[in-house]
């Protein structure tokens, strides 16, 4: 089982917002060092929680400071880009961290709709989602009209986040699928799963792949993991009723903050689903949701307040999935 961090760059209360950019490569040469497949970057817009919004910029300096992990975007939101860009930005990528570079690709559009018509796109069709990914395929294969440069920086290989209808785009052109958020708990998602096997169209000898990112942080108990994930959770809820998704908090700033009713329902259900616990907790739900889904890695995404706690989740996360 391979295990990888996607890691958001979140601002931190107390911290300036660029402060975010150095402690997401320091988390990088950590987990490297804890034997991490992959660190992948976000690309999120105009949103105060997260200070990465250009994942190909930040990959480079992450890369500058490691060795050996691979680098990718989880994901580049395509609808944001044209394929020609996208390309390029990422085999300048390969050629400057040869035999390292990944590219994940989403369809997200911008967190308000004043963000999105900033980006210039309102809506984003499954359809044109699917041509736009075969694009940047043939751009990065040299198989476009034109050619982008470096054109001999080597395979960058691609996958698809997707839920629901991207799953079928990235059967249909042959690339490994990323799933994560609430279609984990569906009753859906092992039918999804088996269409997706079932329907998929090998591309140059690939074979389906399932990778499956979820929030994942250890403790000694389930009790002290369950604290290092409320600063997140507490996020998520404080923006359904704000509109806006805020720098991460202390834990005791958050208790001793008011909850409303619906807050306090809305961090219930985030810690339920949250995968947070001791060593033996955690591996119990991942190996659940591995049967459940057959996926081939594991792609955490959990954060905290405390980075010096996150940092040991992180490796203590390591010894759980590699043993």
């Amino acid at each position: 089982m391979r295990l990888s961090l996607l890691d958001r760059s979140r601002t931190r209360r107390g911290h300036p917002a660029s402060a975010a950019l150095e402690h997401s490569a320091r988390r990088a040469v950590a987990v490297e060092s804890a034997g991490y497949e992959r660190f992948w970057v976000a690309e999120h817009h105009a949103v105060p929680g997260i200070a990465s919004g250009s994942p190909a910029v930040l990959l480079s300096a992450i890369g500058a400071r490691t060795s050996r992990i691979r680098l990718g975007s989880g994901g580049v939101m395509l609808p944001n880009h044209r394929p020609l860009v996208v390309a390029e930005q990422f085999l300048m990528l390969a050629a400057l961290y040869p035999g390292r570079v990944d590219l994940g690709v989403g369809r997200s559009l911008g967190f308000t709709e004043p963000v999105r018509e900033a980006l210039g796109r309102l809506e984003a069709a499954p359809e044109s989602f699917a041509q736009e990914i075969a694009a940047v395929r043939d751009h990065l294969e040299g198989a476009a009209p034109v050619t982008a440069w470096p054109a001999d920086a080597g395979d960058v290989p691609l996958f698809v986040l997707a839920t629901g209808t991207g799953m079928d785009a990235a059967a249909e052109l042959g690339l490994p699928v990323v799933i994560g958020g609430p279609i984990l708990d569906s009753p859906e998602l092992p039918a999804r799963l088996e269409s997706y096997r079932r329907a998929f169209r090998p591309h140059r000898g690939s074979s389906a792949q399932v990778i499956v990112s979820l929030d994942a942080l250890v403790a000694d108990t389930d009790e002290e993991a369950l604290e290092l994930a409320l600063p997140e959770i507490w996020a998520m809820a404080r923006s359904r009723t704000t509109g806006v998704f805020e720098a991460l908090e202390p834990v005791d700033r958050i208790n001793a903050a008011t909850w409303s009713g619906t807050e306090s329902r809305r961090v219930e259900k985030g810690l339920a689903t949250t995968v947070a616990g001791s060593a033996q907790t955690v591996r119990r739900r991942l190996e659940q949701i591995i049967e459940r889904t057959g996926a081939q890695e594991i792609l955490a995404t959990g954060s905290t307040y405390d980075r010096e706690a996150l940092r040991t989740s992180d490796r203590e996360l390591a010894r759980v999935v590699n043993g």
